[in-house]
């Protein structure tokens, strides 16, 4: 509950260190700042790695909590941290309200929990888990690990969803090396492959329909007489950029969302390390130069 810049100024201090901090950036604020730094056009910043978030600029006219003096610019940088969206129409399965319950952090962050890197694994896993003791999809006896919360990871997910090779020896290799699982049939694998898609598919379509929501509240969704704005999209994090078939999933989807027409105007640009660069931007913006004389 402490003023981190405040504590960290502190611990500078202490340990003298000549250093001022002249800028606490949220992650999606940094990859927006680094992005529209180069591109004038970037509008919308979003983070899907681990966890997920995104940012965008508005009017600042548009924000009812803003009472003090206008920017200049007329226009504000919004961190909307849409990881803890939560709506009765964000559909839930079984699988997703089991894993919110099992959480350190029940009822919190659930848009985060059915569409980012931290939490796509553990999906699957528990889809698994299901079909293993109803369906025996593994043989006779449930594999133990496969009861181990979290042992299945999204990189390992990812890799089993790209295997490509015609008896899916990346699939085979994964369960035998995570689960134990050992001699499974092409039948098996294939099942896992389409589990895979499904979570994947799911959860891009989610991430693309929150950019959508975005668009839709600049007011940029419809075609003008002068013809689309241009939106460029600055995306990063580890799940955007490794998981190839959920980047693409999510960038179709957004073409499907908005019409052929409207989406020619939406850019997504891989802003690598974003946040980092956008955070020494700003600091650099706000900084007090002392000039030698």
């Amino acid at each position: 509950g402490k003023d981190v810049v405040a504590e960290l100024t502190k611990a500078m201090q202490k340990r003298e260190i000549d250093m001022r901090v002249s800028a606490l950036v949220n992650d999606t604020v940094g990859t927006l700042a680094g992005g529209r730094f180069t591109n004038k056009d970037v509008s919308i910043a979003v983070i899907l790695g681990t966890g997920t978030n995104a940012a965008y600029v508005e009017r600042a006219q548009a924000i009812p909590k803003w009472h003090g003096p206008l920017p200049k610019s007329g226009e504000m940088v919004i961190n909307m941290e849409w990881g803890n969206f939560r709506s009765s129409h964000l559909p839930l399965t079984e699988y997703d309200h089991a894993m919110d319950t099992d959480s350190l952090n029940p009822g919190e962050q659930i848009f985060e929990k059915i569409c980012s890197g931290m939490y796509l694994g553990e999906i699957l896993r528990r889809v698994l888990l299901r079909m293993a003791e109803e369906a025996g999809i593994f043989g006779e006896e449930v594999p133990p690990k496969l009861k181990n919360s979290f042992i299945l990871r999204t990189p390992e997910m990812s890799a089993m969803h790209h295997d490509t090779s015609s008896d899916l020896r990346v699939v085979g290799d994964k369960l035998k090396d995570i689960l134990e699982i050992s001699n499974t049939s092409l039948k098996t694998r294939r099942l896992v492959v389409e589990l895979c898609n499904i979570v994947a598919t799911r959860g891009a379509r989610l991430a693309a329909a929150g950019i959508l929501g975005i668009i839709k509240k600049m007011g940029k969704d419809t075609p003008r007489e002068s013809g689309p704005e241009k939106i460029v999209v600055a995306m990063d994090g580890g799940l955007y950029e490794h998981y190839t078939e959920y980047s693409k999933c999510l960038e179709n989807t957004l073409v499907e969302l908005l019409g052929k027409e409207m989406a020619t105007s939406i850019v997504f640009k891989h802003a690598n390390d974003g946040s980092g660069i956008g955070a020494a931007l700003l600091a650099a913006s706000n900084s007090v130069y002392v000039e030698d004389k």
